[in-house]
């Protein structure tokens, strides 16, 4: 029987470039979760099916990623770059409404939601024995877009367009306000929102959260978030 060696060797040899650099190797791995996910389900993927599937050795695949957290990581972290972007220079001089709008208006996803809810099914169930796993995709998830909105809330309290005692605590639940809820489809995939409605969530909650903070001309209308002695 070929060794993973030899197999990723023969795997190139058929049509991928002998080298690749890291971010090349990166880019193979994550096309090859999604592939074999698509065939064979999450008990499929195995970091063996992953090295075959990209056409590389295993210690190849190890080399780019520690374990299958680093991994899904990874996968979720690209898939949030093609949803949320950095603001432009010409952007960051709207008003909080725009650029919230810019920042995180629900966007067509590059695939099913499948692959992406499968993982947090994954992550959920394993973080009881390896809590760092689901620290770490809340870190890298949720607490990246909530810091994305923190900086947008800091930048309108320091305008004047905005008067929020707890910036950070208004950024989650403006977060939770804007997107569909991750328990719903999780129980009810099949009830996925389609790419209008989510918009329509997402302007419902945005709506209410700046009426409670702004007024139509940017000055404050009323103060949210935690008290701070």
């Amino acid at each position: 029987m070929a060794s993973d060696t030899e197999q990723g060797s023969a795997r190139i040899g058929a049509g991928r470039p002998a080298t690749m650099d890291r971010e090349d190797r990166r880019a193979a791995i994550l096309d090859a979760l999604d592939a074999v996910f698509r065939r064979h389900g999450m008990s499929g993927v195995t970091m063996a099916a992953l090295a075959r599937e990209a056409g590389m050795s295993k210690r190849t695949l190890y080399e780019v990623f520690d374990d299958r957290a680093a991994l899904f990581d990874a996968y979720l972290a690209r898939l949030r770059r093609t949803l949320v972007r950095p603001l432009s220079e010409e952007e960051l001089a709207l008003p909080l409404a725009e650029r919230l709008r810019f920042l995180l208006a629900p966007r067509p996803l590059p695939g099913p939601c499948d692959l992406p809810l499968a993982i947090l099914r994954a992550v959920i169930a394993e973080t009881p024995e390896t809590p760092a796993m689901g620290r770490s995709m809340y870190d890298n998830g949720p607490r990246v877009m909530q810091d994305l909105i923190r900086v947008e809330l800091d930048r309108a309290v320091r305008r004047g367009e905005a008067d929020i005692a707890d910036t950070d605590a208004a950024a989650a639940l403006l977060r939770d306000m804007i997107r569909p809820n991750a328990l719903d489809l999780l129980m009810c995939p099949d009830r996925a929102p389609s790419l209008e409605e989510a918009k329509a969530r997402f302007e419902l909650g945005l709506d209410i959260f700046l009426r409670a903070v702004t007024t139509p001309t940017g000055g404050s209308k009323t103060t949210i978030g935690l008290a701070k002695d």
